[in-house]
């Protein structure tokens, strides 16, 4: 998930607040388990991101629809704090406050994030094995994969991280191709 940068500014302090509150509460394993569940819900729920977000809707009736849609869901200190973002007038940063929220639970848990590219969703098997091979590479405890599904690639998959890109698609390997063809052909 790309961010814009000025709105990961906005939402770092939010982010960084409600993690010393849950580890000063001793709740972080649940307000990370509730963010990690809200972040796939809300890449599916497109009508609810975009209604929170809506400058247009008051307050009141976005706490509303978030009183009947995820209070029960939740735990109480995760509702608590996205009512603190509702009366804010800053639930529209949630994505990016999850995010930035997830990226400190990470680091202090020697938890690896890597985005995956890829033209075709893995199998629960292939995931599994891609994680494993990962961990190994990074030295890392945990692997925490963002898998994004691009059409475009044809096959094979791209790995992201903070510092490398390693390109495993079939563009990638015809490309290479297509310039040794280039550089035989013309001697």
């Amino acid at each position: 998930m790309n961010v814009n940068p000025l709105t990961a500014k906005i939402a770092a302090p939010y982010a960084r607040a409600l993690y010393d509150y849950s580890i000063n509460q001793n709740i972080m394993h649940q307000i990370t388990a509730d963010f990690q569940n809200l972040e796939i819900f809300l890449e599916t729920a497109d009508e609810l991101t975009v209604y929170l977000k809506n400058p247009l809707i008051m307050s009141s009736q976005k706490q509303e629809i978030l009183n009947k849609t995820l209070k029960t869901q939740l735990n109480t200190e995760t509702f608590k704090f996205l009512s603190v973002l509702v009366k804010r007038d800053r639930i529209n940063l949630l994505e990016s406050i999850i995010q930035e929220y997830l990226e400190l639970v990470c680091k202090t848990a020697s938890i690896r994030t890597i985005e995956i590219d890829t033209a075709f969703p893995f199998t629960n098997i292939q995931k599994n094995n891609l994680i494993k091979k990962l961990k190994k590479l990074t030295n890392s405890r945990e692997i925490r994969l963002i898998i994004n599904l691009d059409s475009t690639l044809i096959g094979g998959f791209i790995v992201k991280t903070e510092s490398k890109r390693l390109d495993f698609t079939i563009i990638n390997k015809l490309q290479k191709l297509a310039k040794h063809l280039d550089g035989v052909l013309t001697i």
